[in-house]
């Protein structure tokens, strides 16, 4: 009988109270409490000569090796507690094992998504301040630190290559500090995470050591819910969402493939050699995977969908939650269908959508879906555990009425400190005590909040502000058969006057294209009956550049309202 890796139950609670564990410790953690330290656990895969997939497992013991080799060069190379680093490198495992050498020396990764575009990331780099650079091709970045003597280099530029092939044996500087792993302050920064940088240098998030585990507590009882658990990570792991998971999977010791790639070509193969019954990702791979044939072999153990950052769209969620099976324990007793044995597996899976972002910590709000569920449009649910408190906020920052859209902010001990080297911008986040999201939301009689949209992206027509998501959402349940994708924004009006909605929509592969006229009709239809305001335009995005994205896969609404800036007013676009 195979051993499982997973942590005892006892240890897991043990977790729950221990006042040191943190974002900067947990592996050291989890390598001395949990007795199966030796068993593998986290998942890399390979394709072998005939294209078939290979997993290769590595233990706590295994990662522990690797991250103690990493910071040996690291540490002969100068690196030392409080200096950041940046690293720029392909996603997967990679970034992660940079993440624990740095911190196991008290430095602070500066964790680049390797989708960004260079010259984007040099000006982060620039204002990060990081001491070293790691990238898996710093050719360009070095180039472009050369043709500009103004600009400060960091103190070395590397390829990851050097560091993975580095063997320690017989050099004298690579020594481990007599002080190792780092024992950090609870408020000590472990990790800076970065935004999208769609209108600029991307914000850097801080991740503190306690702070960043803050409300992650309870899932070392709850989850995984069975021995049998799987875990799929389709994460970008230089992202928050990413570092979540692997923490969390790490100190239960919880089976976990950390995927490099999103896209359904590479995870479908996966999936089906794997078998989660987990899987957790942004909305991007849930698009993909809920396109076309479902992955029904793949998810075929899955019950339990898990998504973050921005909301998944129902249109999606419904298709996905048709796969799979669920214990009947995940269902309350008295929705069980009747004459359900308590016992038996239930066909279908549910979908666990949570809102959250860097600066949040987690996902805060969490809404599930099952088959069963009646469909509630844009609803997040109701706040986690760890929020102390949550509102929708006027802008003078009082509380509105139940039922009236306003400003999301909540308090919580899992949000950021704030933003690195902006103590300006991380004010301009602070109200009264509460943390704005940067999101429009109402709240219900029940204690349900809805995402309405992002503050940026409301849509300022002569009628009033019109939220995108709502509209979005109406697109692709109710268009669903041609829609796959869409993102909704407004451009001026051609009377002069405020703003008006537009849809630029992805179609179905294997549909026929529809004109733009026949697909506003259908689409305004369905919106005139859900009581949403019209389209003014429907356009098709064909490429990559007219349905631009960013590094996490989200719609840059941003390049499509500068795009289309003119296409009601008449005026030639440039």
């Amino acid at each position: 009988m195979t051993t499982s890796p997973i942590a005892p139950l006892a240890v897991r609670r043990q977790f729950m109270t221990d006042p040191t564990l943190g974002a900067g410790n947990f592996l050291q953690k989890a390598l001395e409490s949990n007795p199966n330290s030796d068993v593998p656990y986290a998942f890399t895969h390979t394709l072998d000569h005939r294209g078939e997939v290979v997993l290769r497992g590595h233990s706590l013991r295994d990662l522990a090796a690797l991250r103690d080799r990493y910071a040996r060069w690291y540490h002969a190379n100068g690196v030392r507690p409080g200096d950041p680093v940046a690293v720029f490198v392909g996603e997967g495992l990679q970034p992660l094992l940079h993440f624990l050498a740095l911190t196991a020396l008290g430095a602070i990764p500066a964790l680049i998504n390797n989708a960004m575009p260079e010259r984007t990331a040099i000006r982060y780099i620039d204002h990060v301040g990081a001491a070293g650079l790691v990238a898996d091709d710093p050719t360009r970045l070095v180039a472009a630190y050369r043709a500009d003597g103004n600009r400060r280099r960091p103190r070395f530029v590397v390829p990851a290559a050097e560091i993975k092939a580095y063997d320690p044996e017989g050099d004298a500087s690579g020594a481990l500090p007599a002080a190792y792993p780092y024992a950090h302050a609870a408020d000590e920064v472990v990790a800076l995470i970065h935004s999208s940088g769609t209108t600029g240098t991307p914000k850097s998030t801080m991740l503190a050591h306690r702070q960043f585990w803050a409300g992650k507590e309870p899932r070392m009882e709850r989850f995984p819910a069975s021995p049998d658990d799987r875990l799929m990570s389709l994460m970008p792991h230089t992202h928050a969402g990413g570092l979540s998971y692997f923490l969390t999977a790490t100190l239960l010791g919880l089976p976990t493939v950390v995927m490099a790639d999103w896209r359904r070509a590479v995870v479908e193969p996966v999936m089906e050699a794997f078998q989660p019954t987990m899987v957790a990702s942004f909305p991007r791979t849930f698009v993909e995977l809920a396109t076309g044939e479902p992955p029904t072999k793949g998810a075929a153990k899955v019950h339990s969908w898990f998504n973050t950052g921005d909301g998944a769209h129902y249109g999606h969620i419904r298709r996905l939650v048709r796969l799979g099976e669920r214990p009947a324990g995940l269902i309350k007793p008295w929705l069980l269908p009747r004459g359900q044995d308590a016992d038996a597996p239930l066909p279908g899976s549910q979908f666990i959508d949570g809102l959250g972002s860097s600066e949040m910590g987690m996902a805060l709000f969490g809404q599930v879906t099952t088959p069963e569920s009646e469909r509630d449009d844009r609803c997040v649910g109701k706040p986690t555990e760890v929020v102390t408190a949550a509102a929708v906020l006027g802008t003078d920052g009082r509380e509105v009425p139940v039922g009236t859209v306003g400003l999301l902010a909540v308090k919580t001990p899992s949000r950021t400190p704030g933003y690195w080297n902006d103590p300006e911008l991380t004010r301009s986040f602070e109200l009264d005590g509460y943390w704005l999201t940067g999101d429009v939301a109402r709240r219900d009689e029940e204690g349900n909040f809805y995402h309405l949209d992002r503050t940026v992206d409301v849509i300022d027509t002569a009628d009033g502000p019109v939220y995108s998501l709502p509209i979005e959402e109406v697109l692709l349940a109710d268009c669903g058969d041609v829609v796959q994708d869409c993102g909704v924004v407004g451009v001026p009006a051609a009377e002069g006057d405020g703003q008006r909605p537009i849809a630029v929509v992805r179609i179905q592969p294997g549909v026929a294209e529809p004109s733009t006229d026949a697909l506003r009709e259908q689409a305004n239809k369905e919106l005139t009956a859900a009581g949403l305001a019209p389209l003014a335009a429907v356009i098709v995005a064909r490429d990559a550049a007219d349905f631009p994205t960013g590094v996490t896969g989200k719609v840059l609404k941003r390049e499509l309202r500068t795009r289309w800036a003119t296409l009601l007013t008449g005026a030639d676009r440039t």
